[in-house]
């Protein structure tokens, strides 16, 4: 039976299930922006991602796969811009990214992500 390490379990949740070499994180919200603009919203989280990923031996290169919920599409574009500034050139995940209600008003983006260990 192979293991599976769950870091930050809560009662419905943990922040980071890992198993067989793949690390599947809970989704990211903003911590430090709420009521700025989607860009520094979308900075915010993806620093949380990146810090993440360093803590558990992995980095933004060996993302897999990313889920992008915005509370609105009219930010796709700025999102975009920040995403595409960070990500690395040729190593993209498989994304998706829609509209969706958020567990707070004040958030304008949730993010999660699988990686590679």
């Amino acid at each position: 039976m192979t293991e599976i390490r769950r870091i930050g379990v809560a009662a419905r949740y943990s922040d980071l299930v890992i198993h067989e070499g793949t690390a599947r994180f809970s989704g990211y919200v903003p911590e430090t922006t709420l009521g700025l603009s989607v860009s520094e919203q979308t900075r915010d989280v993806l620093g949380q991602i990146e810090q993440s990923l360093a803590e558990i031996g992995s980095d933004k290169a060996r993302l897999l796969q990313a889920t992008i919920w915005l509370a609105d599409m009219a930010d796709y574009d700025a999102m975009n811009a920040v995403w595409d500034a960070w990500i690395v050139p040729g190593q993209a995940p498989a994304r998706a990214c829609v509209e969706a209600r958020l567990a707070n008003p004040d958030y304008t983006l949730e993010i999660q992500v699988v990686a590679a260990l």
